[in-house]
C-alpha cells in the first residue's frame, strides 16, 4: 500500500467513523445518555485530529488520533458488555446516563415498539416515582422488530471495527512518514 492510497483510506475511515459517532450523537441526545454525548464529543475531535493528520501529512496528529482509537475500543467494547448485561455491568443502572435516569432512545422508539406505562400493581396511568426528576420507565415494552439493546451494540461494533481499521491505518500511516523523513535525512548527510 502506498502512501497516497494509506492516506486515503485513513481519510475514509475517519469520514465513516464521523458519520456513525455523530448519528449515535444524535439518539444518545434524544435519549439523554450523558456518558455517551460527552465521549463521543471528544471522539469527535480526535477524528477531525485524524483527518487534520492524514491531509497535513502530520505524524503527531495520526499517532494521537491512532492512540485515541485504542481507548475508543475499549469505550465500545464496555458499551457491548454493558448492554448484554455481561459481569457485573447492568442496562438497567445508571452508569450511561450519569444518574439521570434517562434510557435508550431506542427503547420505547424502535421499529414496532409500543411502550405500556401502566402499573402492573394497581393498573393506574404511572407509577409514583420516588424522584419525580427522573423520566418514567415503561413497565414493559413489546414488538420491537429488534430490541434496543441489540441496536446499542450493532452500533457499538460498527464503532469498534472501524477504531481497529484506524488504528492499524494510522500506524501503518504514520511509520510511512517517519520511514519517509529518516530517509531524507540520510540523503542529507552523506
Amino acid at each position: 500500500m502506498g502512501k497516497c492510497s494509506a492516506r486515503h483510506f485513513v481519510l475514509t475511515i475517519c469520514t465513516l467513523q464521523l458519520l456513525v459517532v455523530v448519528e449515535c450523537q444524535v439518539f444518545d441526545f434524544m435519549g439523554f445518555m450523558y456518558g455517551p454525548i460527552l465521549a463521543n464529543f471528544f471522539h469527535i475531535i480526535f477524528i477531525i485530529h485524524g483527518f487534520f493528520g492524514a491531509l497535513q501529512y502530520s505524524t503527531k496528529y495520526i499517532l494521537s488520533y491512532s492512540l485515541w482509537n485504542i481507548f475508543w475500543i475499549g469505550w465500545t467494547v464496555f458499551i457491548i458488555c454493558f448492554y448484554l448485561d455481561t459481569g457485573v455491568l447492568d442496562k438497567n443502572s445508571d452508569i450511561l446516563n450519569l444518574g439521570t435516569g434517562s434510557r435508550s432512545w431506542w427503547e420505547i422508539h424502535g421499529y414496532g415498539c409500543i411502550a405500556d406505562f401502566t402499573s402492573v400493581n394497581n393498573g393506574s396511568s404511572l407509577e409514583q416515582d420516588p424522584d419525580p426528576s427522573r423520566p418514567p420507565r415503561p413497565t414493559k415494552v413489546e414488538g420491537c422488530l429488534i430490541e434496543y439493546q441489540f441496536i446499542e451494540v450493532i452500533q457499538a461494533s460498527m464503532q469498534c471495527l472501524l477504531s481497529i481499521l484506524a488504528v492499524i491505518s494510522g500506524m501503518y500511516m504514520s511509520k510511512l512518514y517517519i520511514d519517509e523523513d529518516d530517509s531524507s535525512c540520510l540523503h542529507l548527510h552523506m
